[in-house]
């Protein structure tokens, strides 16, 4: 009996295990993002990032926006969409920057080991003359797992007319649409993974 139960332990431990098919964590004070911050380009998230049945697998990161509550098209903002790589497991830094500009659209970059999109324009009435402007990671420094087909958000950069509030959970989808619905601006980078064999 001891030794049934033993077992069924041993193979639920296993088939959590079995059931990721990335790792993730945020990586904040990276060399990528002090370049950003030291040549004052805007602001970027940085990522170390795991895939690791890379050959079966397709990523898609993502930037969604919002204003005013309402799904700012297009949408989204920008994407990066890549996998199938020929070797099996492949590790490295991923992530997206927001590049300001006073004179011109702001623009959108997204970036991963081997794959990356020219910078993407987005209306730069998008954002507002604000002193209320807020970002930060939405996942910690701990690794965490991804399952096929599970969307994860990562990161949020916030603006308001008035006082932001900060005790939002980011990875609670109420707390998360009343954010959006009470910020004036509100990015949202995700993930997504999922197991393809084929284009």
């Amino acid at each position: 009996m001891l030794f049934s139960i033993g077992c069924s332990e041993e193979n639920k431990v296993a088939d959590e295990s079995d059931e990721k098919i990335a790792y993730i964590s945020s990586n904040p004070e990276s060399e990528y993002e002090n370049t950003f911050n030291d040549l004052s380009l805007g602001t970027l998230f940085d990522f170390n990032f795991e895939l690791l049945r890379a050959d079966e697998s397709w990523v898609k990161i993502w930037v969604e926006g919002y204003n005013q509550g309402e799904a700012v098209k297009p949408s989204p903002l920008a994407e990066l969409s890549y996998g199938l790589y020929p070797e099996q497991e492949v590790e490295g830094q991923l992530g997206a920057g927001i590049l300001h500009s006073d004179d011109s659209d702001s623009q959108i970059l997204i970036y991963s080991k081997g794959a990356r999109t020219g910078p993407s324009s987005i209306d730069k009435d998008i954002f507002i003359d604000s002193t209320m402007t807020s970002w930060g990671y939405a996942i910690g420094e701990e690794t965490i797992g991804l399952k096929p087909g599970e969307e994860k958000l990562l990161a949020v950069y916030r603006q308001g007319e008035d006082e932001l509030k900060t005790t939002y959970d980011y990875q609670d989808s109420d707390d998360l649409e009343k954010m959006i619905n009470e910020d004036t601006m509100v990015l949202l980078l995700k993930i997504k993974v999922e197991e393809k064999e084929e284009l």
